[in-house]
């Protein structure tokens, strides 16, 4: 059996000395993998995901999901953004302390720059009214309504401090998942006010995350209203796929795989790293937690072997990195030892909406949930 190799980065935060919880070094290993990935050439570009997918409430879900052999790709119905104000009035200066404890005022929000290894936080303040305030845009904002911004990330997700600084931001929202972190140093020494919101990635954190990118822009009203909208849209998918879910005991056993072929790189997501509420939600059993895999991990066979998935969840770009599931089983090997192997079943979905946890997130697991029990419904 061999192990895979991977990049593991300092488990150090960003800008401080102190030791960093493991929600953010989660967030940093995301960030590392990906910068790799991009400049191995697997990064996803501007234009973003194709839409149009069915819905759960459309479709006839398997009689027997585990019985299913073969891959499909989750797709969203609908990618189109719902203000959830028309012109909203931001309420500024607005006094706050960040994420990391850093206190912050903010005074103008009319050049805004929302940046993010998902693009939640684009999408958040799109969601909240003021998409015609961001002046620029992370490699993950690739939804249309965002496409015609200029990027201000380099290398997939790289931080670029001239693009930044040339679009003269009057507001940038970020996390750690970016980097390199001396840019966002550099921002603030340059007198941008920089909010740094929770890094930390689930499906209990898409409400808290909308109202910290509300509380920035001066909206709090708003997004509270917008937090409370995601909630229970999340709250009615997730019942609508427990009920077209095998019962207990019968759940499909669910493993998400992170892979980047050009750069050798397989790591199985585990507890804490966002994909364990994810599969909860959509029915299954994640095998990750089940034999105590904690955060993000590379891949070893004994471990995958152990898991013993029913279906495999992956990137769109990680599963093309690899020239698709033939290329996926000839590169893990181990792979084709488990029921999931066996019988090819893969489930990939767009990079940059798979984990974002932003305000479309019911739509994601609609997505995603019809894929794993209505395969057959977007061919």
């Amino acid at each position: 059996m061999r192990s895979r190799r991977s990049v593991v980065p300092s488990a150090r935060q960003p800008g401080s000395s102190k030791g960093l919880g493991p929600a953010r070094i989660l967030a940093a290993l995301l960030a590392v993998l990906a910068l790799v990935a991009a400049c191995s050439g697997s990064a996803g570009g501007a234009g973003g995901a194709p839409d149009g997918g069915a819905r759960l409430a459309e479709v006839e879900p398997l009689t027997d999901p585990g019985a299913y052999v073969g891959p499909s790709s989750a797709v969203l119905a609908d990618s189109a953004i719902v203000p959830i104000a028309a012109d909203p009035q931001p309420v500024l200066p607005v006094t706050l302390t960040d994420a990391q404890g850093t206190g912050v005022t903010v005074t103008d929000v009319s050049r805004i720059l929302a940046l993010d290894i998902y693009g939640s936080t684009s999408r958040t303040v799109f969601e909240l009214g003021l998409g015609e305030n961001l002046v620029g845009r992370d490699t993950s904002s690739a939804y249309p309504e965002i496409a015609d911004r200029p990027l201000v990330t380099a290398n997939g997700h790289e931080l670029n401090a001239e693009s930044i600084l040339d679009l003269a931001p009057t507001l940038i929202i970020t996390d750690t998942s970016l980097g390199p972190w001396d840019v966002v140093l550099q921002m603030r020494d340059a007198g941008i006010p920089v909010v740094v919101v929770d890094s930390h990635r689930s499906l209990e954190g898409v409400g808290p995350l909308i109202q910290q990118v509300a509380d920035a822009v001066g909206l709090s009203a708003e997004g509270a209203e917008l937090a409370a909208r995601a909630t229970a849209d999340i709250e009615a998918t997730v019942a609508q796929i427990a009920a077209v879910a095998p019962p207990e005991g019968q759940r499909l056993r669910i493993a998400f795989l992170y892979v980047r072929g050009q750069s050798g790189i397989y790591y199985l997501f585990g507890t804490g790293s966002g994909t364990d509420s994810l599969i909860t939600a959509l029915g299954g059993v994640d095998v990750a937690t089940e034999i105590g895999w904690d955060g993000m991990r590379p891949l070893t066979d004994e471990g995958l072997i152990a898991a013993q998935p029913d279906l495999v969840l992956v990137m769109s770009k990680g599963l093309e990195s690899v020239d698709g599931v033939d290329g996926l089983l000839e590169a893990v090997p181990a792979l084709a030892y488990t029921p999931a192997g066996e019988n090819r079943r893969v489930v990939d979905m767009d990079d940059s909406q798979i984990l974002s946890f932003g305000p479309n997130t019911a739509d994601v697991l609609d997505a995603l949930a019809v894929a794993i029990y209505a395969p057959e419904a977007n061919r």
